[in-house]
């Protein structure tokens, strides 16, 4: 589980249609879960004996923010300062891809100023999740 002075966020521009933003908060959770595989809890067993898989044990409050304010933010997590949260980016060229190979392919031959992010997952020292996504409301 991560510590009390971590948090983990998602943030997704809230002009997406509802599918896009179902879309892109799975895959920013699934690589957030696979990179941060310490905050998904142990398999648990109902009254009835019935198994469920664990499910992550800390909130992750998934935050609106418009096309230029996830730039904005994508764009500081580049900076020294923040090297040491954990990052997972979400981008209309991952979004159209039809295979993996097809999304390397791209987005090495992509310049990261061409990215449209659809959102972006942070996990880290609280204060500074904090500086970067402390005035976003709640994606509703």
């Amino acid at each position: 589980m991560i510590q009390q002075d971590e948090k983990c966020v998602m943030v997704i521009d809230k002009n997406l249609s509802r599918g896009l933003i179902a879309n892109t908060a799975a895959i920013l959770g699934m690589t957030l879960g696979k990179t941060e595989p310490q905050m998904i809890g142990v398999e648990v067993m109902d009254q009835s004996g019935n198994q469920h898989l664990g499910i992550v044990k800390v909130p992750i409050p998934i935050l609106e923010g418009s096309l230029e304010q996830i730039r904005q933010i994508r764009t500081k997590l580049y900076e020294p300062d923040f090297q040491d949260l954990t990052v997972v980016d979400f981008s209309d060229l991952a979004q159209g891809c039809k295979t993996y190979d097809e999304f390397i392919e791209k987005m090495g031959n992509s310049f990261e100023e061409s990215l449209r992010y659809f959102g972006v997952a942070l996990c880290g020292p609280k204060k500074k999740i904090n500086k970067l996504t402390g005035s976003l409301p709640l994606l509703r």
